[in-house]
């Protein structure tokens, strides 16, 4: 497929780590960018995780939890030793990871940002994340997406209500 190179699959390449690229057809109307890509390839959402940008003490962190929950905040914090966490502002995500909301990957961001992964990852053989734009994710194991985004491992997801 022509065109799909993006920061994340460069990434991959150039590390020369074991992924598959998947394409679907996004749907601008569609609510949530993780449960249509999960619908649209045909996988459980459990296995398909949502990148997340959040400030917390201030500071740009990196959330990566399963479709089928939310960022727990609070959670988000204390993996990462921090007292108070909020969503980022939308533009500021953008502008940091060079990706546009809806398509960030947590892999090949333009900074790289102190990042956690929902240890529920660690209980699918491979995980679905955005490849860098809407309609393109890429699966890996785990264990890859945790040592290329130097990230931690810790129950960040609560049950969406």
């Amino acid at each position: 497929m022509a065109g799909q190179g993006t920061p994340a699959t460069v990434l991959l390449n150039k590390q020369k780590v074991a992924h598959r690229v998947h394409e679907y057809q996004h749907d601008p109307r569609a609510e949530s960018f993780g449960a249509e890509a999960a619908t649209a390839l045909g996988i459980d959402p459990a296995r398909c995780f949502k990148t997340l940008v959040a400030a917390v003490d201030g500071a740009l962190t990196v959330a990566v939890v399963p479709v089928t929950g939310s960022l727990d905040l609070k959670a988000l914090a204390g993996a990462v030793d921090g007292k108070r966490a909020a969503m980022a502002d939308p533009v500021l995500a953008e502008r940091t990871t060079g990706y546009v909301r809806g398509g960030i990957s947590p892999l090949g961001q333009r900074k790289r940002l102190p990042t956690v992964v929902d240890s529920s990852a660690q209980a699918h053989e491979t995980v679905y994340v955005s490849a860098g734009r809407r309609g393109l994710e890429i699966e890996l194991a785990p264990a890859d997406l945790v040592r290329l985004t130097g990230a931690a491992l810790a129950s960040i997801a609560s049950p969406s209500r």
